[in-house]
This record gives C-alpha cells, sequence and structure tokens, in this order.
C-alpha cells in the first residue's frame, strides 16, 4: 500500500456524514453513504470552499459556501453535466481509511 496515504479513523465518518482531510498536498472530502466511503477533491470549483465540511443528503454533498451540490458517487455536479469532481481511490483497512490519487491527466 505504498502509495495509499492514511487520512482519518473511519469512526470519524459516520453514515450519513462527510468530514474534510489533507492528504500529501492535497485537500480531499470523505463522504460515507449507508456505511461506503467516497473520497473526492474537497475543494468547490466555484470558489473553493471546503467540500468536506458540507452537509450530506444521501448522495450529495453541499458546499457551505455557496450551495453547489455534488454526488459524491460520481463527481457530477447536481445541474451542470459538464461540471465535475474528481474522485479518488478510497478503502477501509482495519478501521482506518487510506486514498490513493490517481493520474491526474486522467479526470473524473
Amino acid at each position: 500500500m505504498a502509495d495509499w496515504i492514511p487520512v482519518a479513523a473511519a469512526s470519524e465518518c459516520p453514515p450519513g456524514t462527510s468530514i474534510e482531510r489533507v492528504a500529501g498536498d492535497r485537500i480531499v472530502a470523505i463522504a460515507n453513504v449507508d456505511g461506503r466511503f467516497h473520497a473526492l477533491d474537497g475543494l468547490c470549483p466555484h470558489q473553493g470552499g471546503p467540500l468536506g465540511t458540507g452537509a450530506l443528503c444521501g448522495t450529495l454533498l453541499t458546499c457551505p459556501w455557496h450551495g453547489w451540490q455534488f454526488d459524491v458517487t460520481t463527481g457530477r455536479h447536481r445541474i451542470s453535466a459538464t461540471v465535475r469532481q474528481v474522485l479518488h481511490e478510497i478503502r477501509e483497512q482495519d478501521g482506518q481509511l487510506f486514498v490513493r490519487f490517481g493520474d491526474p491527466g486522467a479526470g473524473a
């Protein structure tokens, strides 16, 4: 797991919540939807708001600054299909969450 970065204890993000963490030099939003973890770029593309500190309702994560909403399972903006957040791989192992970043040129 050399390229996997530890970011949080799984208990820090119970079902129905999201958290913000720093992994390397990136800010990551982590959401727990019914026990399944999802990780995406933590900076809202609108004005850099902290997505991980926003409200999670189902699979929609709402930026606390201006209300932009993203589906944490796809990265898609709720209204504009052309606006997407980059998704990151996330796994849970022994109660710890790890993220791995893909090819930055690959997109979401």
